[in-house]
């Protein structure tokens, strides 16, 4: 956004000659990039908990996974209409190969592997799987661009967040449980697919609100089209008012308007690699909000797996302090 600019003042008065804070507001600064990105992912947090939440609560409500993603998509297009006009050049000038990241990262393929990897799992393993493991995919993503290979804390992290998952399933594998395991498989599928998402957004000339709109139009045309065809089942005329309120709130325009602007916003000032932290909060969140909204015990494959996972964001995305010159 503009900063607003004064165009009248009362007296001629020349400006004082130091530059600095204002006179009468002493050390007055806004936040900085760095800050406002870290408060934008803070924010994300909070709503991705929400959104793996509802990724659960889905199996048990009246709306079946398509009419979920029609709310996802079609909310922030009702809402950002007037914007996305204005910037329908921009968006139709993005590359295909971007685009398609964007499109499948965050769009239909990811939010129907989220929802359905929710329903044979549990909201612990949505809110740890799919955030937690994104550092891991976007590395893999940034090694194949000859990047390098990660090292040090990074490395460390990475093997934390690998044996963080692998400590949620082990249990599941003897006995098998092929419903949780195949879950686990899905819900890794959407982390790889939100990786991409992730840098996807950094390769985009577009403000946040051109990203919802490269992403959401096409999304909403594709569900629709699936509906329309009888591809996906659709409930939406019979299901209850609260839950759809409730998933219009949460991932209408939680996740798909505030988490958007606020995640491309966070990529904008942070980068990719550093975006993904929003991991490191997020499982924590969802086990302690499943609690009491869900009924949801943790397990101690939670209990080990959970922390295992947000330690290993936060190393992965841990930066080497910058080498000083000897004679510095």
């Amino acid at each position: 956004m503009d900063p607003l600019v004064a165009t009248h003042t009362t007296r001629a008065t020349p400006a004082p000659a130091a530059a600095g804070p204002r006179a009468g507001h002493p050390g007055r600064r806004g936040l900085s990039p760095q800050a406002q990105g870290v408060l934008a992912l803070l924010v994300t947090v909070s709503i991705w908990a929400a959104f793996a939440l509802s990724a659960r609560a889905l199996s048990s409500s009246s709306l079946l996974p398509a009419d979920a993603a029609l709310l996802r998509f079609g909310l922030p297009l009702v809402l950002l209409l007037p914007a996305l006009w204005r910037r329908r050049r921009a968006i139709a000038a993005v590359r295909p190969g971007p685009a398609l990241k964007i499109v499948c990262g965050a769009g239909v393929p990811f939010f129907l592997a989220a929802m359905h990897g929710g329903a044979l799992t549990s909201a612990a393993f949505v809110g740890s799987i799919v955030p937690g493991m994104v550092p891991l995919f976007v590395s893999l993503i940034m090694i194949r661009r000859g990047h390098g290979v990660p090292r040090g804390t990074q490395a460390v992290g990475l093997a934390l967040i690998a044996a963080g998952v692998l400590a949620l399933v082990w249990r599941y594998v003897v006995p098998v449980d092929t419903d949780v395991l195949a879950g686990s498989g899905i819900l890794l599928v959407a982390s790889g697919l939100w990786a991409l998402y992730t840098v996807g957004l950094r390769e985009v000339d577009l403000d946040p609100v051109g990203s919802i709109g490269l992403l959401c139009l096409p999304s909403f045309v594709i569900i629709g089209l699936l509906v329309l065809t009888g591809v996906l089942p659709t409930g939406i005329a019979h299901a209850a008012g609260t839950d759809i309120a409730l998933f219009l709130v949460v991932q209408g325009l939680g996740v798909g308007l505030c988490a958007g602007l606020l995640y491309a916003f966070a990529i904008r000032r942070l980068g990719a690699e550093r975006s993904s932290v929003v991991g490191s909060l997020s499982p924590v969140a969802v086990v302690l909000l499943a609690i009491p909204l869900l009924g949801e015990t943790p397990t101690v494959a939670v209990l080990v797996g959970v922390p295992l996972i947000t330690a290993g964001v936060v190393l992965a995305n841990r930066r080497p302090r910058p080498e000083v010159p000897a004679d510095a």
